[in-house]
């Protein structure tokens, strides 16, 4: 039996002149990959970065990413992921919080304010290009001493807020090689798919997604076509070009494909559509479906889950068909389980009443987890997803809880109150949308003023694409904001 370090390690040894990843338009072999790897490997010995020293790492969609990915867990190193799409103050202030021996990100994520603070840390820097790694100047010594939290080697990534508010979530190499890589490739057994139909890879790294798409790929030495993000258009062209049995795009990419008008001919040789990371306008589904005559099968999962939990299987549709028509499918096997909890007595509730969703994944354990999930179990087995009991808005497959927004809003000394609300939207489904009262005795802010605000301290997920100033926020009988008042703001 292999290790997932040793299956990542002979990653890094595949024949040099073999094509590895397409970005761009350009190929990359096997080779180059590996010397960047080596690059990555040699620079953190350089720099004092004990072995067991964990390090955060900012990626991009960048095949630099993923020769430094493989290097990283090739020698086991707990890795920290940190998002790129945030302002340089946001990501200098997670990095601060950290406190981590090394940073690794690509060359334009290394701003001022972010240098200044690994100097201030005494951590090291490495930039990437898209085939080399570096030194940043200034950061070239680490001088942290920190210790691994966990005995098994991890990654740790941030959670969507799926049972709560966001936060760093670690999982581990076992659980990563025992559910998403499979006995067949650790069995040592010698394999080749470098013959298979190339394979699309658009989702961040970073994310649970990105991490169960991207390295079962890597190990297996799948030729990749990777984005720098979703893109319909490269999307439609890698569709022609290659004619996959089978695909899959977030609910926000439906929506575009259909707005966009692709010929039906052009999709003929996708026999099913798979879609997670965010609830499905039902809608969406079935204009879909009807358009292209493709079955839409979904899935539902979170990070604190490892991954999926319960999903719409080609069998299952076969079976049922139509007839489960927005269902994200039955519990899968192996030892997950799924309920409905009434939210007060907690008591399990019977087949067909909603209530808040609680799941086992054997991937995390044998405990219940609870969820901010509202859902339904038929009959049958198979579950529906009625909407959240937290008031999160689903910004396309991001879950942004509109508290956090505000906590934000009121560190700006001009603004004495905020609400914000999630409105529709024709692609992502929802976005927020924030009603602002302005302190008495103040210059009314800008809307660019606030918007860079909320940049430099959340994710660029979190930015209202609404802005509305009001004398006073719309008040219960109990003095507490009423937020369809709010959301009625926005209509008008």
């Amino acid at each position: 039996m292999k290790t997932l370090q040793q299956l990542c390690a002979d990653t890094l040894q595949r024949p040099a002149d073999r094509p590895a990843v397409e970005f761009e338009g350009q190929w990359y072999s096997w080779g180059q990959l590996s010397e960047v790897g080596q690059q990555l490997l040699a620079l953190l010995q350089e720099q004092g970065v004990a072995d067991d020293a964990p390090v955060t790492f900012v990626p991009r969609n960048r095949p630099s990413a993923l020769a430094a990915l493989m290097a990283l867990m090739s020698r086991g190193r707990n890795i920290h992921m940190l998002y790129a799409f945030q302002s340089a103050a946001s990501l200098a202030r997670q990095i601060g919080e950290q406190k981590p021996a090394v940073v690794i990100a690509a060359g334009r994520d290394f701003a001022p304010e972010v240098i200044e603070t690994l100097q201030q840390l005494g951590a090291a820097g490495i930039s990437l290009d898209e085939i080399q790694a570096k030194s940043v100047q200034g950061c070239e010594r680490s001088t942290i001493s920190c210790d691994s939290k966990l005995d098994q080697p991890y990654i740790q990534i941030l959670t969507s807020g799926t049972t709560g508010t966001p936060k760093q979530f670690p999982i581990t190499y076992d659980m990563i090689a025992n559910y998403f890589i499979g006995e067949k490739l650790l069995s040592g057994e010698p394999f080749d798919f470098s013959q298979d139909t190339p394979t699309l890879l658009a989702f961040p790294i970073g994310n649970i997604t990105g991490i169960y798409t991207t390295v079962p790929a890597l190990v297996k030495g799948m030729p990749i076509i990777l984005l720098d993000r979703f893109d319909l258009q490269k999307w439609h062209e890698y569709v022609v070009r290659f004619r996959p049995a089978a695909s899959g795009m977030a609910p926000a990419g439906l929506q575009m494909l259909l707005d966009a008008n692709i010929p039906a001919e052009d999709l003929a040789s996708i026999k099913t559509m798979g879609v997670g990371a965010a609830p499905l306008d039902p809608t969406v589904q079935r204009a879909f479906e009807e358009r292209y005559d493709i079955p839409i099968l979904l899935s539902y999962g979170a990070t604190e889950f490892g991954g999926p939990v319960t999903a719409m299987t080609g069998a299952l549709y076969e079976e049922f068909g139509k007839s489960k028509f927005s269902s994200v499918g039955r519990v899968l096997p192996g030892g997950f389980k799924i309920r409905v909890i009434d939210a007060d007595s907690g008591q399990e509730l019977p087949a067909g009443e909603e209530g808040l969703l609680e799941v086992v994944s054997p991937r995390m354990g044998e405990h219940w987890i609870r969820t901010s999930d509202i859902g339904l179990i038929d009959a049958d087995g198979f579950l529906y997803i009625c909407g959240r009991a937290d008031g999160a808005i689903m910004r396309g497959g991001f879950k942004v809880l509109p508290e956090t927004i505000e906590k934000a809003l009121l560190e700006h000394p001009d603004i004495s109150a905020a609400s914000v609300v999630g409105v529709a939207d024709h692609r992502l489904t929802e976005v927020p949308a924030a009603a602002i009262q302005v302190t008495p005795g103040h210059p009314k802010p800008s809307i660019e003023e606030l918007e860079k605000h909320i940049r430099d301290r959340l994710l660029a997920t979190h930015v209202p694409v609404h802005w509305r100033f009001v004398e006073s926020l719309p008040k219960t009988p109990s003095f507490k904001v009423h937020r369809p008042a709010v959301k009625e703001l926005f209509s008008q």
